[in-house]
């Protein structure tokens, strides 16, 4: 069972760390440019797509277990169609992306405060990025798909490829062509659709059997549209939530100074860092709850999420002692500013406490995508997400920052607890 988790686990992991390198990329070129307000441009050109892109994310998480699934019942016919659905969904998404961007675009810079030159260069980025939309948003049904049918390296492979191609295709157009902030949006657009063709290929390479058996007029079937968009809708409304909170996190530290602002954001960067590692195996609890539920074996279900859990409290100590040895070298890896570590000591034992407080939410969503009980996962994030809101609006006026740093872990606790307990009440009827 730990060989199962590990060969779908480390490729996410792998996946994951690899995804934001792709704004990495994009920064580390401008910032060479000559010109704070190129950083600035792709700083905000980047945070539109990813807040578009990330309520989206449903295209994946919905894909994999519904695929799953299907593939434990060993009904070919519906694995495939589930990946049609998917991509058909998610093209038409981007299609209305593609329709809208100008109202998009406006509304979205109304909201944001930024020097006319930034404005400038971040409208031009997101102009020619937003063509981009078919090519990730089909990826996501990709992804998923190739997650659910128990294979991680794909999307591993992906990732890694879209990154050599940006850098590459980036530095091409930047330096060479010199192109500006254009050549940055169009290496991204590039890599985008190197992926996107990528994982085409490899589908009718390796599942080229399944092209047999693809039945168009099944495919839009109401029974299953109506199961896919209801699953999907809670998987949409819960990400609306995770938004919520993690934008008020962030906004919130900005009102109250420069200082703490960094300080949140350098502090939120360790988070960042577990979270890559506990959602590779909140991927693999989705390919193989999806997987023994279809195929009704109760007693694999229950030991892979034993062992699961098992990984997640190891993990979870392991991070809070290299955190506990380690945390302030690196934080100095990514500031020299001793202003901004000092001031961080005085929360840093919050850090310390996330990877305890938050391992089983991550872990939750996996195992309840796999399953298709996103209703679940949905009620646990309103609950978490309101008591959020309500505990730093108490706290804040006697415990300032550090109020948003309780209601956070409260958050991140309370989604763990409560689908702790959803899941015992209703396993009986699962398989």
């Amino acid at each position: 069972m730990n060989k199962k988790i590990l060969n779908l686990a480390l490729p996410a992991i792998v996946s994951n760390i690899t995804v934001p390198l792709l704004g990495l990329i994009d920064v580390a070129i401008v910032g060479h440019l000559g010109a704070a307000s190129y950083i600035g441009a792709i700083a905000v050109g980047g945070m539109l797509f990813n807040i578009i892109y990330w309520m989206f994310g449903f295209l994946r998480m919905g894909t994999s277990g519904l695929t799953s699934q299907a593939l434990g019942k060993r009904d070919l016919d519906e694995v495939v169609r589930v990946l049609l659905r998917a991509v058909g969904v998610g093209m038409l998404i981007a299609l209305a992306l593609i329709l809208l961007q100008y109202p998009i675009q406006k509304a979205a810079f109304a909201l944001l405060t930024t020097s006319e030159e930034v404005e400038r260069m971040a409208s031009l980025y997101f102009r020619i990025c937003v063509w981009g939309a078919p090519a990730v948003l089909g990826l996501y049904g990709l992804s998923g798909w190739f997650i659910g049918m128990q294979n991680a390296r794909f999307p591993m492979i992906i990732a890694i490829t879209q990154n050599v191609v940006n850098i590459l295709v980036s530095l091409w157009l930047v330096f060479g062509l010199e192109m500006g902030i254009e050549g940055v949006a169009l290496g991204t657009l590039i890599a985008q659709y190197s992926g996107f063709v990528m994982a085409i290929g490899l589908w009718l390479h390796y599942y080229k059997r399944l092209r047999l058996r693809i039945q168009w007029r099944q495919i839009w079937q109401r029974s299953e549209m109506k199961r896919f968009f209801k699953l999907n809708s809670d998987i949409f409304f819960r990400t609306l939530c995770l938004i919520a909170v993690t934008t008020f996190f962030t906004s919130t530290g900005a009102r109250q100074g420069d200082v703490v602002l960094a300080v949140n954001t350098l502090l939120m960067q360790l988070f960042t860092l577990f979270s890559y590692f506990m959602d590779g195996f909140a991927y693999a609890g989705e390919a193989l709850t999806g997987l023994y539920i279809g195929a009704k074996n109760r007693i694999a279900l229950q030991k892979m999420i034993r062992q699961l859990f098992v990984w997640g409290i190891s993990l979870s100590l392991l991070f809070t002692f290299l955190y506990g040895v380690g945390g302030r070298g690196f934080l100095g890896l990514l500031t020299n500013e001793k202003v901004v570590i000092d001031a961080s000591m005085d929360y840093f034992y919050w850090v310390l406490a996330v990877p305890l407080a938050g391992f089983a939410a991550f872990l939750w969503d996996g195992i309840l995508i796999g399953a298709t009980e996103s209703r679940l996962m949905l009620y646990a994030m309103l609950v978490a997400s309101v008591s959020f809101f309500l505990l730093y609006y108490l706290l804040a006026p006697q415990l300032g920052n550090h109020a948003l740093w309780l209601a956070f872990l409260v958050y991140l606790s309370l989604r763990g607890i409560m689908q702790t307990f959803m899941w015992k009440k209703k396993k009986p009827q699962r398989v």
